[in-house]
């Protein structure tokens, strides 16, 4: 079973809004579906597909599917698993349609590139009149309209000979699906924001360029970066790129977490005599580092040349190098892939998408990031000149600058806060079925249903005004008609029908259904001893009866509202760990070097956004105060410092600007808050009562909200709140004492 993310769930809810409104227009329209490598597109695809196939307010359609090289095989296979429960649709290849035409929510899934050759059995005329035009024209004479769905279409879709094919198809929808769209004129769009694909975990945090290498921006028509690595030979980049792969290696190990990083080689596409010597001087570089095809690994991805390519994906296969072009990793997947090389004669400059996607991926997904945060970033080597940033990354997603901290930093064993990471919103979790059974035993519900002599009936069908009921039933079926007749194939769908209706506000994806069914199992387990391998029918027949379907649905409601309020709280948790200044952070292109001694991550990068935080660190410089050192504090995850704030039920993580180590080891939670903003009050009260805390059981701590007494220029004094937040005062300075460092 597949878990969606929030984004994914609204993806799929706007893909099947944008298509339901753009098939009842008239004419031929055009959707494009932009979403990042890593995202999941195939899966928010199945789930709109899914969701269309349920939906009646639609004209009835057919479907097609292209995709490049051999992507168009593991498309099938991949949604064939995300309809393996629900079959909400067929997915066939040319050779498995009937009647010589694509059904109804029916998927034709083929090759682009052998659509595109004329003697094709299936584009020319044939004697079993089976090419793709009568199949095309057959689907129509039964009222199909076609949807024409292009997979990875940057790759040929807009070429001219593929331009021929879809006039052919002439498909009342076309449907691109790509992280780099080509469409010219879309209708709509719907596009995934790769800042919420990082926020629920799933690709990696950012992409690392030349890590530990000076990388300075150029500014001009376009933003280019010039690498210290630019000049560097092949063997040097290779060398950098083992290493990081052996510092992955060893953090994983110390983590317990049996990943072994992949470092891929991307070779040019392109075939000559200088790319065979290139390919074997990278052998023998690999070799000379104890790499090699003999010992199992390195890994070779070439057309020519395919060496230990055998559960290479697996998390814990034994290849660490492998060695590709492009064109052969097209749809490739393999989330353990974490380092990538590129040399100077690579085709292009521009890093995009499509560049570093087969490093963005995290390689366990239902895990997200790891507490060691130097496996929460991929790291990309090269010798290119003068790189160019495409924008379908994201500003700051290819981070340049590297800070580290100094050496000599002694551990602070602080705790700190972040919030937990929650993917309830849109579907049902174990904690329904618990739920479930409470609420059964509250409301009575053994005592109130009947359970001798049950039947379906199907006059619960007309409540929901069905237009399909007969394809879920696998029957024609009357509306006040007794079904005791039914085989266990018709009873499952009637019961799928029933528990799908049952809900909302959940979408009705395959795990949630089986949730609740689960719970309706587990309930005639406890309470009557039924099995359900045993008594399938006769469980079904009992829920689906005009007697007690009432009471399960009450049951049903009741339990959702509960599961809704539980995860409501459960969003507003607080985990709690032990904290220590990074080993690094990481920046990208709007980061400058600034110039700061008492940093203790060096080199020290801002953004400058903020006049009063610059003002406060030159105040910290200052060499005649007693501060050792400063770090600046970020605002996201468990990687920064964060007090909790609020009530006991609603908290929430204030991430603290500056910790600072005073020479006489006290250390300092000091934040410049404006005075005037609305949260001033509980953030105060709350970094109050942890630092109330940490001295009761013996720290050395002291801090609170700061302020300049000169609040624009920030010449004045620099004040420091102490006191119960709902003393302070706007421009009122008396419960304020100056800061003295």
């Amino acid at each position: 079973m597949f878990q969606l993310t929030q984004y994914q769930d609204t993806a799929a809810k706007e893909l099947l809004e944008d298509s339901k409104k753009l098939l009842r227009q008239s004419g031929d329209k055009k959707l494009i579906f932009k979403a990042p490598t890593g995202s999941g597109k195939t899966i928010m695809v199945a789930e709109f597909l899914a969701r269309f196939a349920d939906d009646s307010s639609h004209p009835p359609c057919a479907f097609i599917w292209a995709a490049p090289r051999q992507l168009h095989e593991q498309s099938k296979e991949k949604i064939e698993t995300y309809f393996e429960n629900s079959r909400a649709m067929d997915c066939s290849f040319f050779e498995d349609l009937s009647d010589r035409q694509i059904g109804e929510n029916e998927i034709l899934f083929f090759n682009w590139e052998s659509m595109r050759q004329d003697n094709l059995i299936y584009i020319r005329d044939n004697e079993q009149d089976n090419n793709l035009s009568n199949i095309l024209l057959r689907t129509r004479e039964v009222g199909l309209e076609i949807v024409l769905i292009i997979d990875e279409s940057h790759f040929h879709a807009q070429a001219d000979t593929s331009q021929d094919i879809i006039s052919l198809i002439a498909p009342k929808l076309t449907l691109e699906v790509s992280a780099t769209p080509k469409m010219q004129n879309p209708d709509q769009i719907v596009s995934v924001d790769i800042g919420d694909v990082k926020m629920e975990e799933m690709i990696k945090k950012a992409i690392v360029l030349n890590e530990d290498f000076k990388n300075v921006v150029r500014r001009g028509q376009t933003e280019t970066i010039k690498s210290e690595l630019s000049g560097s030979t092949d063997e040097i980049v290779l060398r950098e790129a083992l290493k990081k792969r052996k510092e992955l290696a060893r953090a994983y190990s110390v983590a317990g977490i049996n990943v072994n990083p992949l470092l891929i080689i991307q070779l040019p596409d392109r075939r000559g005599q200088a790319d065979e010597d290139r390919q074997s001087k990278i052998v023998e570089i690999l070799n000379k580092n104890g790499v090699c095809v003999e010992n199992g690994k390195l890994a070779i991805y070439l057309s020519e040349d395919k060496e230990n390519l055998e559960n290479i994906s697996r998390n814990d296969n034994d290849v660490e190098v492998l060695i590709f072009k492009q064109a052969i990793a097209l749809g490739w997947d393999c989330p353990r892939a974490q380092i990538l090389v590129l040399f100077r004669e690579w085709s292009s400059p521009i890093f995009s998408i499509q560049t570093i996607g087969r490093i963005m991926r995290v390689p366990e997904p239902e895990s997200g990031y790891y507490d060691s945060d130097i496996l929460n970033y991929a790291y990309v080597y090269t010798n290119l000149e003068d790189i160019e940033i495409k924008e379908d990354i994201g500003r700051d997603y290819v981070v340049i600058h590297t800070s580290k901290r100094v050496e000599g930093y002694q551990l602070l064993n602080f705790s700190s806060v972040h919030r937990k990471r929650h993917r309830e919103h849109t579907r049902l979790n174990p904690l329904f079925t618990q739920l479930f059974l409470e609420k059964a035993q509250a409301y009575n519900l053994k005592q109130k249903i009947k359970t001798k002599k049950q039947s379906v009936q199907m006059a619960f069908i007309s409540d929901w005004q069905t237009e399909n009921i007969d394809e879920i039933a696998g029957e024609h079926i009357h509306a006040e008609t007794q079904f005791d007749g039914a085989s266990d194939m018709d009873l499952q769908r009637l019961f799928d029908f029933f528990i799908r209706k049952c809900l909302t506000p959940f979408y009705p994806e395959d795990r949630s259904v089986g949730r609740i069914k689960e719970s309706i199992y587990r309930f005639f387990v406890n309470e009557f001893g039924m099995e359900r391998q045993e008594r399938f029918q006769e469980i079904i027949n009992i829920v689906l009866s005009k007697d007690n379907r009432a009471h399960f649905i009450a049951v049903i409601e009741e339990a959702k509202r509960d599961y809704i309020a539980a995860t409501e709280k459960r969003e507003k948790e607080l985990a709690q760990d032990v904290w220590e200044i990074p080993e690094r952070l990481l920046f990208g292109d709007g980061y400058f070097e600034t110039d700061v001694k008492k940093s203790i991550l060096l080199p020290f990068y801002s953004n400058e956004r903020w006049q009063s935080e610059k003002a406060f660190i030159d105040f910290l410089e200052n060499p005649a105060n007693g501060v050792l050192w400063w770090f600046k504090n970020g605002d996201r995850d468990a990687t920064f410092f964060a007090v909790p704030y609020g009530q006991d039920d609603n908290q929430a993580p204030f991430y603290v600007d500056f910790v600072v180590m005073m020479k006489d080891k006290s250390i300092g939670f000091i934040d410049p808050h404006g005075t005037h903003l609305a949260d001033f009050a509980v953030k105060s009260d709350g970094l109050r009562g942890y630092i109330s805390k940490l001295n009761k059981e013996g720290r050395k701590v002291f801090g609170g909200i700061v302020a300049n007494t000169d609040p624009r220029h920030f010449a004045g004094q620099w004040m420091i709140f102490e006191k119960e937040g709902r003393e302070a005062r706007d421009g009122d300075w008396k419960n304020w004492t100056r800061l003295d460092l």
